[in-house]
């Protein structure tokens, strides 16, 4: 969902996985269906998964209600309008792919000819591991775009395209501050209850919380999932991570500094690259226990005070005298209903995938980015996971 995995790759050399990425997006989805269901359904999370599997269901008039734990919908999609002179993804940011990947996840041809987009192809990449600062090849950079492109909206965001395609046409039944606590499906109907003690029943369940929020247990499942599953569950990395962005005088850095990390992922970036932005935004993402150092930190100025002295030593003190005092953190490993950041699907086998895409006595299912049977990044793989699972759904009628 967020991230600056395929520069990642290119360093350690996940090439395979990336390459196959184009040619396994599906020939056509839910959205090109008709269904005839005669039951109602829950949706459970309106990230975009859940969005894509509401639209599916109100195209096709099933009764159905989507339960948010948090007081809006996007999930991890968010945006910030009034930090810069452009809109910054505060969640994911990147397009892992062509923009004829937005047709597909709209079911909408020339969808993706009417947005703005920027390639995201790096000219400026450097490394630092601590005390060396090295350039990346232009080679090495200009391989990887052409390899795996990828892009980045110029004047919208993630959260603004998910808004537009489906949650602009299913708001109406988003019930929001609702986090469900028990999911229960050991009768005829599944029992869906909230924090606050509310009760919903439906023919069958779709359940689009994070994975993070499965591996915390904080949903109780009656009956309880199988070992297997909660094995398959237990075993998908989904690293805690911070996603910062300060504002400068002047942009003193590179496109890229990929930091060296044990574990999980560090860089800085240039936010406003190419879109033609007259502020300077810097961006920080940080996954893993470097993240966790971070948010042990007291308070917000000093994480900021931290990152600037970290820049300060890689710009020879560039970044305190450019500092204008902005920033802004979002602290996703720390939200109750994230628990985390995103799924690096390369890293989740295919027997592990089969395993959590399996239904619950076929009455509850499952969708997110790391259920994508299609191998996509982010946020393409969840609306795709949406779409597949609703479409199970709907057609097992048993």
């Amino acid at each position: 969902m967020f991230g600056l995995n395929s520069l990642v790759w290119l360093l350690v050399g996940c090439f395979q996985w990336g390459s196959r990425a184009g040619r396994k997006l599906p020939d056509y989805t839910a959205l090109d269906k008709s269904y005839e269901y005669d039951g109602d359904v829950i949706i459970i999370g309106a990230g975009a998964a859940g969005l894509a599997a509401a639209r599916v269901l109100e195209e096709n008039d099933v009764e159905y209600i989507v339960l948010e734990a948090t007081d809006h919908y996007g999930g991890r999609l968010q945006e910030d309008r009034d930090f810069a002179d452009f809109p910054i993804d505060l969640g994911a940011e990147w397009i892992h792919n062509n923009p004829e990947i937005l047709d597909v996840l709209s079911g909408e041809d020339g969808v993706s000819e009417t947005i703005d987009l920027v390639p995201h192809q790096l000219e400026d990449v450097y490394r630092w591991d601590g005390e060396e600062y090295k350039e990346v090849p232009q080679s090495a950079l200009n391989g990887l775009f052409s390899f795996f492109p990828e892009h980045k909206f110029k004047n919208s965001t993630w959260f603004s395209f998910v808004e537009e395609h489906f949650a602009k046409k299913v708001a109406h039944r988003i019930q929001t501050n609702s986090p469900v606590t028990r999911i229960d499906y050991s009768a005829d109907t599944v029992e869906v209850t909230t924090q606050s003690g509310d009760v919903f029943e439906a023919d069958k369940v779709l359940v689009t919380v994070s994975v993070g929020v499965l591996k915390s247990e904080t949903i109780e499942f009656i009956p309880e999932m199988s070992e297997t599953k909660k094995t398959a569950i237990d075993s998908v990395p989904f690293l805690p991570g911070v996603k910062m962005f300060l504002k400068f005088s002047d942009p003193f850095y590179p496109d890229v500094v990929y930091c060296s990390v044990e574990t999980g992922e560090k860089a800085f970036y240039d936010i406003a690259f190419k879109k033609d932005a007259e502020d300077s935004v810097l961006g920080v993402l940080v996954t893993g226990p470097a993240a966790e150092a971070y948010t042990a930190l007291s308070s917000e100025t000093e994480i900021i005070d931290t990152v600037l002295a970290e820049l300060d030593v890689i710009f020879d003190g560039a970044a305190s005298t450019n500092y204008l005092g902005e920033y802004r953190i979002e602290k996703w490993g720390e939200r109750p209903y994230t628990q985390g950041t995103w799924v690096e699907g390369f890293r989740v086998s295919k027997r592990t995938r089969k395993t959590l895409n399996e239904p619950l006595d076929g009455r509850v299912y499952f969708a997110g980015e790391v259920y994508d049977v299609y191998q996509q990044m982010g946020v393409p793989g969840s609306i795709l996971s949406g779409l597949n699972a609703i479409d199970r759904l709907l057609r097992d009628q048993d």
